[in-house]
């Protein structure tokens, strides 16, 4: 497996017009062979999906200047481990995870730092994230609760119009707190995504091509 470096310079074109838009790669299921390259690159910004295959691939790799982000679902049992691995966590949707989360921090030195709340912006029954109309009491008691939330997350539904999505992503934020940042687009919609103020762009696919 290789990086399909025009694709990768596709988007880097696009994203100096828009400075205040990131890159993070998603290497879930990639070899570490594929991130050492992309470190050799200058890249340090990567999503993994999954806490046990990050840690295993993480662990050998051994660098301290990345910053690593938990995009996938995050299980209760998996909380010490993700928290201890992950300088962000964007997955956080319900309130038994975040007890979780404050309950390891209190006892444990950890490494998580951010934390975003994910959106179930398509209300779709089969996808993770906190219902759209439930997003300001959760981030109150996320705040009430010392977890201080970093931004937002969102997977819009496939084969629909991301912009409406990603539109109603950025309302949200200007009316909960504008400070926030956004994490949403991903390889076929990362363009519509920066031109609604995503701060980071998810990008897997186009880079590698589709996981087998």
């Amino acid at each position: 497996m290789t990086i399909n470096h025009q694709n990768l310079e596709r988007v880097e074109s696009f994203l100096v017009n828009f400075p205040k838009a990131n890159l993070q790669i998603v290497t879930k299921n990639r070899d570490i062979d594929i991130i050492r390259n992309l470190i050799n690159l200058g890249y340090t910004n990567f999503g993994e999906n999954k806490v046990q295959e990050a840690k295993k691939k993480f662990s050998i790799i051994n660098n301290s200047r990345l910053d690593l982000n938990l995009i996938g679902p995050l299980q209760t049992n998996k909380v010490k481990d993700a928290l201890m691995l992950f300088n962000t966590i964007q997955t956080i949707d319900r309130e038994k995870l975040v007890k979780e989360i404050v309950k390891v921090r209190l006892k444990t030195q950890t490494k998580t730092e951010c934390f975003y709340i994910q959106i179930n912006i398509g209300e779709e029954n089969q996808k993770s994230g906190i219902p759209l109309n439930e997003t300001l009491d959760f981030y109150k008691f996320c705040i009430d609760n010392s977890l201080q939330i970093k931004g937002f997350m969102c997977i819009p539904p496939i084969n629909n119009n991301p912009e409406y999505y990603f539109n109603k992503m950025l309302i949200l934020k200007n009316e909960i707190n504008p400070n926030l940042l956004l994490s949403m687009g991903m390889s076929s919609d990362y363009v519509e995504a920066i031109k609604h103020n995503a701060s980071y762009i998810r990008i897997g696919t186009l880079l590698f091509g589709e996981r087998a």
